[in-house]
C-alpha cells in the first residue's frame, strides 16, 4: 500500500497551482477521463505539473508518461504505480 496515494482532488490543486484553471473549464466536474487538452492544459502545463508531482510525491515521470497519460485517470494510474509501498511495522 502505497505511503500516500495520489488522487484527483492531489491533481486539481496541482494542476490550479501550476497552470491555473481555464476560465471555460470546471475541474470540479467529471474531468476523470476528459483529455488534458480539452481542459485546456498543453505541454507546457502538463510540464509543469509533471515537475509539480516529482518533488511532491518523490516519483520520476519520464516525458513518455507525461505524454501518454492523455486524462486524469491515466495519469492518476501512472503516478500510483510508482509510488514506494510504506513500510510495514
Amino acid at each position: 500500500m502505497p505511503a500516500h496515494e495520489f488522487t484527483l482532488d492531489d491533481l486539481k490543486r496541482i494542476l490550479r497551482e501550476g497552470a491555473g484553471a481555464d476560465e471555460g473549464v470546471d475541474l470540479d466536474g467529471a474531468i476523470t477521463d476528459t483529455d488534458f487538452e480539452s481542459l485546456g492544459y498543453e505541454s507546457l502545463a502538463m510540464l509543469e505539473t509533471g515537475s509539480r508531482i516529482e518533488r511532491e510525491f518523490r516519483v520520476t515521470l519520464d516525458d513518455d508518461t507525461l505524454t501518454e497519460a492523455r486524462t486524469p485517470r491515466a495519469l492518476i494510474e501512472a503516478v500510483n504505480a510508482l509510488l514506494v509501498p510504506a513500510e510495514i511495522g
